[in-house]
C-alpha cells in the first residue's frame, strides 16, 4: 500500500526553494562565511564575523558622508563618447547604454557639493557598479570640474575610490586622464586646499596610480583591497608567492602605503574632524 501519490514529474523535480529565503545570505568577500543578509545591512553593510566593509551603492555613501538633504550633484548629464569606435563582443555605445540602463547613471563618478557636520565640502564618489569605477574621459572631466569648483569655493575636496582602474575601451584618452587628474590635484596643494582620499574595496589599477593616492590625508575602510595590479598577475611576474593579505588595507597601513584606516560608522566624524582642522 502507498503511503504516498507522487506528484507527476516529481521524481525530476529540483528542491523547492521559498522565493522569500532567496537573497537572505551573503557570502563575505573576506572571510567567506555566509552571513544573514539583514544582519549586514543593520551594521552599515558590514560583515558581522570579520568586520570586511562590504561595497555599498553611491546614494548610500552619500547618506553615509554628508548632512542629510544638503548634497547638490553637478554635471549630471556629461556622458562618453566613442573617439575609437572600440569593438569587443560589443559596441562600446552599447555598452555603455546597457550600463546606464543598469545604474540610472551616465558614468562612473558623481561629484557635487554638500554640507559634512556643517562644513561645506566637494564630494567626489566613483560607482563600482557602472563599468567597475573604470576611469576614462568622462570621470577625468568630472574630477577636474570638481576640482576647479573646489578651488572657486575655497573648500576641501572629499574623493570615494572604488575602481578596476583605466577604461580599455578608450585607450590611450582614458590613460591620459591619469595625469590630467594628478595635476588639478597639484592646483588643489598649491591653494592649500586638501584633498581627503577615501579608499573602498576594490580600489585598483589607474585610479590606484594616480589621484587615489595623492590625497594629503590616505584613508582606508577595513580590508579593502588596494593596488595596482591583481595579486595573480603580481606573483606571475615575479615568480614568488606573495604575503599574507598582501593589498589588504592593514597591509598597506603596516607598510606606510596609507595614513589610517576608518570603520565605516567613524568616517563621517573622522573626516568632519580633519576638514575643521583643515
Amino acid at each position: 500500500m502507498a503511503w504516498f501519490k507522487k506528484t507527476k514529474g516529481a521524481e525530476t523535480a529540483g528542491p523547492v526553494r521559498s522565493k522569500s529565503s532567496e537573497g537572505m545570505w551573503l557570502k563575505c568577500n573576506h572571510c567567506r562565511e555566509i552571513v544573514y543578509r539583514k544582519e549586514v545591512d543593520r551594521n552599515n553593510k558590514v560583515c558581522p564575523k570579520c568586520e570586511y566593509h562590504f561595497p555599498i551603492s553611491v546614494m548610500e555613501r552619500i547618506g553615509l558622508l554628508v548632512d542629510l538633504g544638503s548634497f547638490k550633484e553637478w554635471d549630471v548629464e556629461l556622458h562618453a563618447q566613442d573617439p575609437l569606435t572600440f569593438h569587443d563582443t560589443k559596441s562600446y555605445p552599447d555598452r555603455v547604454k546597457a550600463q546606464r540602463e543598469k545604474t540610472g547613471r551616465k558614468d562612473a563618478l558623481v561629484i557635487g557639493e554638500g554640507l559634512m557636520n556643517g562644513n561645506r565640502v566637494v564630494l567626489c564618489i566613483f560607482d563600482f557598479s557602472f563599468m567597475g569605477g573604470s576611469m576614462g574621459s568622462v570621470v577625468g572631466e568630472k574630477l577636474c570640474r570638481a576640482i576647479d569648483r573646489a578651488l572657486n569655493l575655497k573648500v576641501p575636496v572629499i574623493l570615494v575610490t572604488a575602481s578596476g582602474g583605466a577604461r580599455m575601451q578608450e585607450g590611450i584618452l582614458s590613460l591620459m586622464q591619469m595625469a590630467k587628474t594628478s595635476a588639478a590635484v597639484a592646483k588643489l596643494g598649491e591653494a592649500k586646499l586638501p584633498l581627503i582620499s577615501i579608499l573602498a574595496d576594490p580600489t585598483f589599477g589607474g585610479v590606484t596610480a594616480s589621484v587615489a593616492m595623492l590625497g594629503d590625508v590616505i584613508i582606508a575602510e577595513p580590508k579593502a583591497l588596494i593596488g595596482f595590479a591583481g595579486p595573480r598577475v603580481i606573483e606571475q611576474t615575479i615568480k614568488q608567492q606573495l604575503p599574507d593579505q598582501f593589498q589588504r588595507a592593514e597591509f598597506l597601513l603596516e607598510h606606510g602605503m596609507i595614513d589610517m584606516i576608518v570603520e565605516r560608522k567613524q568616517l563621517k566624524e573622522t573626516v568632519s574632524t580633519l576638514v575643521s582642522h583643515f
